[in-house]
């Protein structure tokens, strides 16, 4: 399998992180078996459960363990190692193997999975309207929320530019990024959002408007720089990424003089806190 032309797509089920890979040119999901195969049978070590049933399927000639392929997945620990995965119809036929209570709701979870996709696939605005469903559930207005999917469109024409230069990774686009942050903010992203509160939280969606103006600002510099002068490689880029966060950072000083305070402020839009001690959460 290619996996460079695959990415993962984690997803949730009954607050489990599923792992799924979107294969775009077989344009369908292989799926972690060990990590459906764990939230079925309950297991505590999903992975050596799997195995024990990879070696009885083994046994009896079953045709889904043979269909399984194997793909470097991140884990829980933030290492890569190599995972077995299985396209939709081959994970049904791993379910019907697990005598569980939870096999049921699991199989309509992938049914769902798997014509989501299709469907966005042959109508991408379907994507959009769930994010604008979601983002209005959330409680933001109209406004926002049209400058916020504008947001996400010109971080695209963002990461494609530096595609076309040489640079492919996701890591390598994390760092560029916190290159343009960290000259116009001062911080990384990560130390952003930990100075906002934020954990799992999008970062920009708890931004002010000039905060996000700011961002706009660094990241659409930086495209159109590295458009006009085609910096080859991560290195070039990187230098480019930091002088679009200068110029976003020239903005941010004019503004402030005129304000008479800072524009970065540790304001976000959760309804809860974080507390200290524990991961449980607290109404603000």
């Amino acid at each position: 399998m290619n996996q460079s032309k695959m990415h993962l797509v984690n997803k949730i089920f009954n607050n489990e992180t599923i792992r799924v890979v979107w294969d775009k040119e077989k344009e369908q999901y292989y799926i972690s078996v060990v990590d459906i195969v764990g939230v079925i049978s309950e297991s505590k070590d999903g992975r050596k459960y799997w195995n024990k049933l990879k070696q009885r399927l083994k046994q009896e000639g079953n045709e889904s363990v043979t269909s399984c392929n194997q793909l470097k997945l991140k884990a829980s620990d933030g290492k890569y190692r190599m995972t077995d995965v299985v396209d939709i119809e081959g994970m049904f036929r791993i379910i019907e193997s697990i005598p569980s209570k939870n096999a049921e709701p699991i199989k309509q979870w992938l049914a769902h999975l798997g014509s989501e996709r299709i469907d966005e696939t042959f109508d991408p605005s379907i994507a959009v309207q769930r994010a604008i469903d979601t983002y209005r559930a959330k409680g933001y207005d109209e406004e926002w929320i049209i400058k916020r999917i504008k947001g996400i469109q010109d971080r695209k024409k963002l990461t494609d530019v530096w595609k076309d230069n040489g640079v492919e990774s996701n890591l390598e686009y994390a760092i560029l990024t916190n290159e343009i942050y960290k000259e116009w903010s001062g911080m990384t992203a990560k130390e952003y959002k930990k100075y906002k509160g934020l954990r799992k939280e999008s970062l920009r969606d708890n931004m002010s408007d000039l905060e996000v103006l700011l961002t706009d600002i660094g990241e659409t510099t930086t495209r159109e720089l590295a458009r006009e002068h085609k910096p080859y490689g991560f290195n070039e880029n990187k230098k480019i990424a930091k002088t679009g966060g200068q110029i976003a950072n020239n903005t941010r000083i004019d503004i402030e003089e005129k304000l008479g305070r800072s524009i970065i402020n540790n304001e976000n839009s959760l309804n809860y806190q974080y507390k200290d001690n524990d991961n449980l959460l607290e109404k603000k």
